[in-house]
């Protein structure tokens, strides 16, 4: 039966009734839904999009060459926005780094007050008890060790010629030859004509006037640390629940695991720094007492920011402490050398390993980069927080960045 409808359309029923031949049977496959249309229409789409965002982008090109002005005073704005904030931030610098060194303090004394915390102690009391502690070593070191500090470093000032004219007759000066008697002796006598300069003599004594404004100004600067150090410890829990709460639930674990890590790195390591300065600093005082060597007091406080720096400190102030011993006595020198030497075997093989965290593990390159950039950009205080601070930035980079690396394929 033929439709009537195809009766008018000769091709349509010849279609109709003609079936398809083998051949064009196999050279058409039936296209699945859905598959090389939408795939043109995809492309075309995507051509279509990519070639509107161009002329668009064109557009706002055309735009800032018609408006030259305009885009001038936008960048004029914006750069005198820059300046502002950096000359506020420059402005309020002190302040920052009394907060970051009461933060920094505070993550110190944390592990102590969790020690107390974990033997039923409540952790007000801890805190009431490590702050007070705390409190107690900071006068102690104002009282007993500051004044003989200062003193010494006026004695050390005022003998400087005199120990300079008696390296001279020392014997182990006699006992050189005479070109190296020329040597020491020419370089020694510069070296009287340089302190003997007016503009030196200044130099020295604006250095000391600008140590009494420091000191002063530490004092002052320490009621301030003081207080943050307080309230950082006695809100550290809380302040690390409003950091949680700013990240997505599903990241709250894996935040927290890692801020505890960090956290405790960074206590840890303070701890064991201060720690190990301070062995330091009572090693070198009592050597110098007994060899007999002048300014223990002085030398003991230059251990003690010296060793600061990881791992390198010690070895540092082995060869500075024994090059100034050179000037009492060769036998002293040696003495405290060897002495002082054999104190390093032990604080690297047994004091070392008990004191500080053993999870930070940084290879020692970047420990002396740390300490470098740390001591350029912020002194003492930028030693001190090196290791934390490289320790912190290697468990964020093996935890974090790797691991989103490694799933690019």
């Amino acid at each position: 039966m033929t439709d009537p409808s195809d009766a008018g359309d000769p091709g349509r029923l010849r279609r109709t009734r003609e079936p398809a031949g083998p051949a064009e049977t196999a050279a058409a496959p039936a296209s699945p839904p859905g598959g090389a249309a939408d795939l043109r229409h995809a492309v075309a789409g995507g051509a279509r999009a990519e070639s509107r965002e161009q002329n668009r982008d064109r557009r706002g090109i055309l735009a800032m060459i018609d408006h030259p002005l305009v885009v001038a005073f936008v960048a004029t704005l914006g750069v005198l926005g820059a300046l502002l904030i950096g000359s506020a931030l420059g402005s309020i610098a002190t302040i920052l780094i009394y907060i970051i060194l009461a933060l920094f303090i505070s993550l110190g004394l944390d592990p102590v007050v969790r020690r107390l915390e974990r033997a039923g102690m409540r952790r007000g009391a801890g805190i009431a008890i490590v702050f007070v502690a705390f409190a107690v070593l900071v006068a102690l070191f104002l009282i007993f060790v500051l004044p003989p500090v200062l003193a010494q470093i006026a004695e050390f000032i005022v003998s400087i010629p005199q120990a300079m004219a008696e390296i001279q007759q020392s014997e182990w000066f006699v006992s050189l030859n005479d070109d190296l008697q020329a040597a020491v002796g020419s370089s020694l006598d510069q070296l009287s004509v340089s302190l003997a300069d007016p503009h030196t003599v200044a130099a020295i004594s604006g250095g000391a006037l600008a140590v009494g404004i420091g000191v002063a100004g530490f004092i002052s600067a320490s009621f301030i640390v003081v207080a943050l150090t307080l309230y950082f410890l006695a809100s550290l829990a809380a302040m690390k629940r409003a950091l949680y709460s700013l990240a997505p639930a599903r990241n709250r674990p894996r935040l927290a695991d890692m801020t505890e890590r960090i956290t405790a790195s960074v206590g840890g390591a303070l701890i064991g720094s201060v720690i190990l300065s301070t062995i330091n600093a009572i090693v070198v005082f009592v050597l110098h007492l007994l060899i007999g060597l002048p300014f223990p007091a002085l030398m003991a406080l230059i251990a003690f920011v010296i060793t600061l720096i990881p791992l390198f400190g010690s070895v540092i102030f082995w060869i500075l402490g024994t090059v100034i011993a050179l000037f009492s006595s060769p036998s002293q020198a040696l003495i405290f050398g060897i002495a002082y030497l054999v104190y390093i075997q032990l604080e690297s093989y047994v004091v070392s390993p008990r004191v500080m965290n053993r999870e930070i593990s940084i290879p020692a390159a970047l420990v002396l980069i740390g300490a470098l950039i740390g001591g350029a950009l912020a002194g003492v205080l930028g030693v001190l927080l090196a290791l934390p601070v490289m320790a912190s930035l290697l468990l964020i980079i093996r935890e974090v960045v790797v691991p989103k690396q490694d799933l690019k394929i």
